[in-house]
């Protein structure tokens, strides 16, 4: 039985040569744009899309290499560059009718949502990203022992080979690794079989979006960096409080990208919009009345 988003409807879009999302929507009136992370798929935000849906457009996709989206080969290091796979969600909403939209991503789609507000400002009015930093930002805390929960970060860094197949060899036990660290009992049986469904398909486009975020994607932050490129609209943060665990200030490094910040600590797990659903829908409609 498929699990769908209640009062939302599924369609396949192309974005590019090549490459269809699936993407659930529903609802009416300005766009929002929802992102999925790591390793889930748009049913992430089954419990907060509805509520937006009552006076926004919803929109939930895939990724490009993730659920039931194309998964491209990776030839050349940029098909899952987060510049990549922004420009997929821009052409998504654009395929939809909308040519601005706000936008919001948790983990993954996080940064794929960053990458959209820093490559295409004219397009994003608002962002928000849930429990992850900007990819330099990200790599610059992780150190020392305090690292050793992001090993998969590291794992799937590395070249083509190794990595898928390990993966591959036992991809539940190390996709369920993560749900069930981080889900705090917040992903029912059958969500999480899903989960592990979609991801068990997906394991060398998987792969390939972490190893862009230790090649490519620092590259393109780097040049923003140095360029002086900002988000521009409003943003809002909501993060775990990794900060006082890892021994650096939040708040400061997302001010080092965002002008118009606001910065909130979240007291549920990693999985946030499953976990306390209420609290991020408030969040992103107060974000949205900004």
């Amino acid at each position: 039985m498929t699990i769908e988003i209640s009062g939302f409807t599924r369609q396949r879009v192309t974005v590019a040569d090549g490459v269809a999302l699936n993407v659930a929507v529903g609802g009416t009136g300005s766009p929002v744009v929802l992102l999925h992370g790591f390793p889930q798929t748009h049913l992430m935000w089954r419990h907060v899309a509805p509520d937006l849906a009552a006076d926004h457009t919803v929109i939930c996709p895939d990724l490009r290499g993730y659920g039931a989206s194309d998964k491209p080969e990776d030839t050349d290091g940029h098909a899952y560059s987060k510049r990549t796979m922004a420009a997929d969600i821009v052409a998504l909403a654009r395929a939809l009718g909308h040519e601005r939209f706000a936008l919001a991503g948790h983990d993954r789609g996080a940064l794929v949502a960053i990458r959209a507000g820093l490559d295409h400002p004219h397009a994003v009015t608002h962002l928000a990203s849930l429990d992850v930093l900007p990819t330099l930002d990200t790599w610059d805390v992780l150190h020392g022992r305090s690292a050793a929960p992001g090993f998969h970060l590291y794992l799937m860094a590395q070249p083509p080979g190794l990595p898928e197949t390990l993966i591959g060899a036992a991809p539940d036990a190390f996709f369920g690794h993560f749900l069930d660290l981080w889900s705090a009992d917040a992903i029912p049986a059958d969500v999480r079989a899903a989960y592990l469904e979609a991801s068990r398909g997906a394991v060398r486009s998987i792969v390939a979006d972490y190893r862009a975020t230790a090649t490519v994607d620092v590259e393109h932050d780097e040049a923003d960096r140095r360029a002086g490129n900002r988000l521009r609209m409003p943003v809002t943060a909501l993060q775990q409080d990794w900060g006082a665990v890892l021994g650096y200030d939040a708040a400061a490094r997302w001010r080092a990208w965002a002008d118009d910040l606001d910065h909130r600590t979240v007291s549920c797990g990693h999985f946030m919009a499953e976990e306390s659903p209420a609290e991020i829908v408030k969040a992103l409609r107060d974000l949205l009345a900004r």
